[in-house]
């Protein structure tokens, strides 16, 4: 076997907070050239670990060593200049600045003795490295301009333009389409034979298996074990990520006869053009189709934050007008919104607070709000969703994503409202929590709570829905239920087959999330 000089090893990294101990005693190396996967549920200190590369935050203990030399990292200057980069799942751009500006950002290359800006420098630059990348993305295009897929690729030629060796990222495809994840895929392989070493974190164990040759897995905040992929299962995976063999449980309906919603030519005047659809009592409802078919934007109307042109909705056979999203509560209707850290939590205020936000009445007096009774009703629900840490005064923020998503379900269920509208539930969320909110969705179905679940992972459509709407282009395309729901049939509805290429995209949403 032949020997090598890692290119990344860590070892001995510790990191303490008042109370909780962050990493503890993690060690593990990557190969030059190599993408090693970074694996761990939310909590389990991968982000901790990434901010220590990054040299965000310093370790207490233990050491770092690039290409075998020690790496003194006090700040995240000394990293960059060791060739550590990062591609935040949260993209670190200026949306006003062009491409080229936004690669010099912080570092322009300058003349006149350092005086003025060399922007033609800089365009030649920026040009020059982004021919591998992506030729066709223009130095002087606005940031805002480019798709997701193009900003991410602006954030590797950063990366590349200080000689990175070492590029980390952290849920890179969380917004991308299965044909972007797959020209993302090829680009890491490019870079892959050029010996650059990729860390790759992500909680879909697809796209892991993928693109990585080995992985580390962390839990707790401690090293678990490095694998290597091509002689391991996503399942014994895991199963070393959460400590247990998770349930894979048959889906059970609790959907009975009784209409609660009605929903009749629903228009916006832009993209939605008239939905027609009912939802009963104890049903999950999927939704499924193709990123920008108007899911999002149907689920907005009915939860009253877009005001529709035309149509109607009934709730429990009374027709209802929203103005505001206030009106659909008061129906009983409440939105677990897709972009959970934008719309549907107050980062700073404690998961008390948050609960309280569409029900404060309930938890005031003259004016005031009954702190205690709102702790205590706040613990009892938060309990039964087993929050972790079960500590209701600690700030929403300071939660892990599938944490954060139980307290906005608890919000809910504080409201009482018999409605839920799930916009892409599991988003962003690990393994175990993943599996921690679907038996909670069965389990409000289960006590009579309605549900509509909008996804874009065809296999969650299938494990949760008792019936599934397709949305194609802002219409509805299909509603299927019993044997009709398979991913062969949506992905048909959700693509047509007389779209040039329909039937090979059809079989790539099919297959994407396989």
């Amino acid at each position: 076997m032949a020997s090598y000089t890692s290119r990344l090893s860590v070892h001995g990294i510790e990191k303490s907070y008042p109370g909780i101990k962050a990493l503890d005693d993690v060690s593990f190396e990557v190969r030059p050239g190599e993408v090693h996967g970074l694996l761990g549920e939310n909590g389990a200190g991968k982000s901790t670990l990434l901010n220590v590369l990054s040299a965000v935050i310093s370790a207490n203990a233990g050491e770092i060593r690039i290409d075998g030399e020690l790496a003194d990292l006090n700040t995240p200057n000394d990293s960059r200049a060791a060739g550590i980069a990062m591609i935040h799942q949260e993209l670190q751009h200026i949306p006003e600045l062009n491409v080229a500006q936004n690669l010099f950002l912080g570092h322009p290359l300058t003349k006149a003795g350092g005086l003025l800006v060399d922007r033609q420098m800089q365009y030649a630059r920026a040009r020059e490295v982004l021919q591998d990348l992506d030729p066709n993305i223009d130095p002087r295009t606005p940031i805002r301009e480019l798709k997701v897929a193009q900003q991410q690729i602006v954030e590797i030629a950063r990366a590349l333009l200080y000689d990175a060796k070492i590029i980390a990222m952290d849920e890179p495809t969380s917004s991308l389409t299965p044909t972007e994840f797959e020209s993302l895929a090829a680009l890491i392989a490019k870079l892959s034979a050029k010996g650059v070493s990729i860390i790759y974190v992500s909680h879909k164990m697809g796209e892991v298996f993928r693109v990585c040759q080995r992985a580390t897995i962390l839990r707790d905040g401690r090293f678990i074990a490095t694998v290597d992929l091509s002689e391991t299962s996503e399942a014994e995976v895991i199963s070393r990520m959460v400590g247990r063999e998770l349930q894979h449980e048959a889906h059970v309906s609790h959907a009975s006869t009784r209409t609660v919603l009605r929903v009749q030519n629903l228009t916006d005047g832009r993209m939605i053009r008239g939905a027609s659809f009912v939802l009963h009592q104890g049903e999950v409802l999927g939704i499924a189709g193709l990123v920008g078919s108007g899911r999002t934007e149907l689920m907005r109307l009915v939860a009253g934050i877009d005001r529709a042109s035309g149509g109607t909705i009934e709730v429990n056979g009374t027709r209802r007008t929203f103005h505001v999203p206030r009106d659909a509560i008061r129906a009983g209707i409440g939105l677990v919104p897709e972009e959970r850290k934008k719309d549907g939590i107050v980062r700073d205020r404690s998961v008390a607070s948050n609960l309280a936000l569409p029900c404060m009445d309930r938890f005031s007096a003259h004016g005031l709000i009954r702190s205690g009774y709102l702790r205590q009703e706040a613990t009892r629900e938060m309990s039964g969703m087993k929050l972790r840490p079960l500590n209701v005064n600690r700030a929403i923020g300071q939660f892990s994503g599938g944490n954060q998503q139980k307290a906005i379900i608890g919000r809910w269920l504080a409201a009482d409202v018999d409605i839920l509208l799930f916009d892409e539930p599991t988003r962003g969320i690990d393994i175990g929590a993943k599996s921690e909110i679907y038996h909670l969705i069965e389990r409000l179905a289960s006590e009579g709570k309605s549900i509509i679940v909008v996804s874009s992972e065809l296999p969650e459509i299938l494990r949760l829905s008792d019936r599934v709407m397709v949305m194609r282009e802002g219409e509805i395309a299909a509603t299927l239920d019993g044997a009709d729901i398979t991913e062969e049939n949506i992905a048909a509805h959700a693509i047509p087959q007389s779209q040039n290429g329909g039937a090979e995209r059809a079989a790539e949403y099919a297959g994407a999330e396989k």
